[in-house]
């Protein structure tokens, strides 16, 4: 999957949601008493100020587990950066790029909303419900309360 973004997007910045690489980072930790620590540590990592803070505590942060967790070491080495483009985007649109939220709501709303027709009769006619679901989408994200303000001068939205 990675090669075909890669392929495909090339020009566009990776960004793995931070919310599922802190979860995904609790396979790695070798005992169960370090979790809550392992997840207070990547979660320092996240919130740092900017992309150079982040990559001096990511750097921190292996150096402190190296020995007791080698394993998730070099899971987060290579993995942790994954979530670093966001330190490319605005201040003000940061905190919301952070995760996936937004496209995993649109998700489970298209999976709520074709599991009552449970049956279709084509292909055609599941493309025609999903379209028209993504098409209702884009009109309120278009025409409703902004998620991302993209002009600066404005104050974002409650």
């Amino acid at each position: 999957m990675a090669a075909a973004r890669q392929a495909v997007f090339c020009a566009v910045p990776w960004q793995r949601c931070q919310f599922h690489l802190q979860q995904n980072a609790q396979a790695y930790v070798p005992r169960l008493k370090m979790r809550a620590e392992v997840a207070e540590s990547i979660s320092s990592i996240f919130t740092s100020a900017d992309l150079a803070s982040a990559q001096a505590r990511l750097k921190e942060r292996v150096n402190f587990y190296a020995k007791s967790a080698p394993k998730l070491v070099a899971w987060m080495e290579a993995n942790i950066p994954q979530s670093f483009a966001v330190y490319t985007l605005p201040a003000a649109h940061q905190r919301r790029m952070r995760d996936s939220n937004a496209i995993e709501r649109v998700n489970q709303e298209l999976k709520r909303r074709t599991r009552v027709a449970a049956i279709f009769p084509n292909e055609a006619s599941l493309l025609r419900l999903v379209s028209a679901l993504l098409c209702e989408q884009s009109d309120e994200w278009s025409t409703g309360k902004i998620y991302l303000n993209m002009n600066p001068t404005e104050p974002p939205q409650p």
